[in-house]
């Protein structure tokens, strides 16, 4: 993998912990009554998508390129 490949592999996992942490504060949010269990199911779901897509991404980078 060349160099720009490589940045683009950190990047994605920059992304992921970014949408983790996203994750965590949402957890946050609705233990402290921010949000309701219906909002918190919706979209925890949509990060552990986003973060699935993520993953796949950084495993075939190659796939990705312009």
């Amino acid at each position: 993998m060349n160099n720009s490949g490589k940045a683009f592999v950190s990047k994605l996992s920059d992304a992921e912990a970014e949408a983790a942490e996203t994750q965590t504060w949402l957890d946050f949010a609705l233990k402290c009554g921010y949000i309701d269990l219906d909002m918190y199911k919706g979209m925890n779901s949509d990060y552990d998508h986003i973060i699935g897509k993520l993953v796949n991404m950084a495993r075939f980078p190659e796939d990705w390129r312009v």
